[in-house]
């Protein structure tokens, strides 16, 4: 592999090589050339008349000002440039070389003691100027006609796109498409919001008007993909364009959150279609980033369930971070190894890190893991999460996530890990289904083992539902577009608050940070998401019609659904952190002896396999309450 890299390195520094070398022969070539044609002009462009001892004086010169222009040129880094990409800071770079030749032109004048004419020198510097200028432009003048050509020979077979924001994330990206030769695309038109922008050109292209403008635009230029590369704006101005967008039928793209950008590069490459995440019209999680790295940057980390959706997703940010060890402990080999994979390809001999397989419901298993790994912080991803598989195995529910945590939690405590952070539903408030009570049980150990534990800081993390996470609703959704429909929506009136899995895990990190033991913390997560307008917005950016080409079915609420989630309970109080976005819960004391007590009688019935198991868990959550039937 590296040896094939090193390969691949050679063989475009010899490309490079090759090429600075061919304009540092066009160099030379125009110098002569530009200090010939000044002698020429200075004599009416008759040789002959040009006396003889200025043709000593050129001959004389000429050697000097080759060797210290190629000399200046690669000190400014003129051999260096991608010259089929040239724009300002090319021409910036021209300017400063020839400032600083005017310089060296003079004072080698000066020391040869020549006396030739003075247009001689000013002539000569001019068309040497606009020479050279003109050899790495016209470069890119050249590709721009080729393309253009290219464009309207093939007139059907190209992408005419429109462009979504003139700024310099706009700007980057026009300019990528225009110079890309792989690229089968034209870009007609640019929308901007600013009136002042309107009627300008940008690298060629007209700007021609606002969002509403959008629907008129894609009729008039004939345009097939919309890009939306305005990487800074809110999510609700984010949602109202693309709603108009979406409504076009055209392909939609967008570029990436800032957050997502390195060094404010913006790309074809990292263009993504358009998402359902892009219109949930809610602004994106902030985190200081500094602080999560600060929390675990140099430490010892173990994120349980780490093959999962969040809990593989809490590794790739922990790796980002510079962990001194990552442990990622999971008992389904398929998920962690995928992961494991993952961050070796990313990271390779750079991560300390070490996979294990196993079960938190196993006390000697994960009491060694933390006894011989003694980590720093445990993120506690690991739990049954599919609601009405749940109902029908409730003891499944309470073995893996209630005792799977008290166990996990204990054995923390006893390696002297300092935080542990539990990863807690929105559904465990006045739960209706064994799942959410489950997790609400979870909370409570974890307040429990923070009164009881005072080396070792015990949080949860509260948070909605999470798209694309595995058996989410828009996984389910795509599968059944792709298949012809219907789409399933258990209910017309159905509403959920989400997140994407990126931001769920920031605040994951970052309330590892705030922890200082005992806390809720719960996402102030926007407005509400009807299900059923999720599922004919997915119907549209999949390029279909809604009740037309695909149809929606109701099947009604399943086991244990409700038709709103919460995510704050009446008791709880409400704090404000640092992060306008993140709140603190504080749930009502509770006596520890008794709920102690409680756990062990429910990991008795749970392993008896109780029938009763749902009423043994309604006695000890008053908040739960399941059906009836149920009990």
């Amino acid at each position: 592999m590296k040896e094939q890299k090193k390969t691949e390195e050679n063989k475009y520094s010899k490309i490079w090589i090759n090429r600075a070398v061919l304009l540092a022969f066009m160099d030379v070539l125009m110098i002569l050339v530009s200090y010939l044609a000044a002698l020429l002009l200075r004599f009416d462009l008759k040789f002959s008349m040009i006396p003889v001892m200025y043709i000593d004086g050129y001959l004389w010169t000429m050697p000097y000002y080759v060797m210290i222009t190629l000399v200046v040129f690669y000190v400014c880094r003129l051999y260096h440039s991608i010259w089929r990409l040239a724009s300002v800071a090319e021409l910036r770079m021209i300017l400063t070389a020839y400032m600083i030749l005017g310089v060296a032109y003079i004072a080698g004048m000066l020391f040869m003691d020549l006396h030739m004419p003075r247009s001689y020198y000013f002539m000569g510097y001019i068309i040497s100027f606009c020479l050279t200028t003109a050899v790495r432009f016209s470069y890119r003048l050249l590709r721009f006609y080729a393309n253009s050509n290219e464009v309207a020979a093939s007139e059907e077979k190209i992408d005419r796109v429109m462009v979504i924001g003139a700024g310099a994330a706009g700007q980057a990206l026009i300019k990528e498409m225009i110079n890309s030769e792989k690229l089968h695309t034209q870009v007609v038109c640019i929308i901007d919001d600013n009136p002042n922008k309107k009627g300008r050109m940008l690298e060629g292209v007209p700007i021609v008007g606002n969002r509403y403008s959008i629907p008129e635009m894609v009729k008039k230029y004939h345009v097939t993909r919309i890009v939306y590369s305005i990487p800074a704006t809110t999510g609700k101005n984010r949602k109202d364009i693309l709603n108009i967008c979406k409504d076009t039928g055209c392909r939609m793209q967008t570029v990436p959150g800032v957050y997502q950008l390195m060094n404010g590069e913006v790309s074809v490459s990292k263009l993504r279609n358009v998402e359902i995440t892009d219109l949930l019209g809610r602004a994106q999680v902030k985190v200081n980033m500094d602080e999560i790295f600060e929390s675990i940057g140099g430490k010892t980390l173990l994120v349980t369930g780490g093959g999962g959706s969040i809990g593989s997703e809490l590794c790739r940010q922990i790796a980002a971070a510079g962990p001194k060890k990552l442990i990622i402990f999971d008992m389904y080999e398929n998920n962690a190894y995928e992961i494991q994979q993952e961050l070796k390809r990313k990271y390779g001999d750079d991560l300390d890190l070490e996979v294990l397989i196993g079960s938190v419901r196993n006390t000697n298993r994960i009491r060694w893991v933390m006894k011989n790994y003694k980590p720093d912080v445990v993120f506690h991803a690991a739990a049954h999460k599919h609601v009405p598989l749940m109902e029908d195995s409730p003891c499944e529910a309470i073995k893996n996530n209630v005792m799977g945590t008290y166990k996990t939690a204990v054995a923390a405590s006893r390696a002297g890990v300092k935080k542990f952070v539990l990863i807690s539903t929105d559904k465990a408030v006045n739960p209706t289904n064994i799942m959410g009570a489950s997790k609400r049980l979870c909370e409570m150990v974890v307040q429990m083992m923070n009164r009881q534990c005072k080396d070792t800081d015990f949080v949860a993390v509260r948070f909605g539902n999470v798209l694309g996470s595995n058996g989410s609703v828009i996984p389910l959704f795509k599968k059944q577009i792709a298949a012809g429909g219907p789409v399933t929506v258990t209910d017309k009136n159905i509403i959920r608050y989400f997140m994407t899995i990126p931001e769920a895990v920031s605040l994951v990190l970052q309330a590892a940070h705030y922890a200082k033991g005992g806390e809720i913390f719960v996402l102030d997560m926007g407005e509400p998401v009807r299900i059923d307008d999720m599922a004919r917005n997915l119907i549209r950016l999949s390029g279909y019609t809604p009740d037309v080409d695909i149809m929606t079915e109701y099947t009604g609420l399943r086991p244990g659904e409700k038709l709103f989630e919460e995510l704050l309970m009446d008791e709880e109080g409400l704090q404000d952190t640092e992060n306008k976005l993140i709140h603190i819960g504080k749930p009502i004391e509770m006596n520890d002896e008794w709920f102690k007590t409680k756990l062990k009688q429910l990991d008795e019935a749970a392993y008896r396999e109780e029938q009763s198991m749902k009423s043994i868990v309604a006695e000890i959550v008053p908040t739960y309450h399941p059906k009836k039937a149920d009990l």
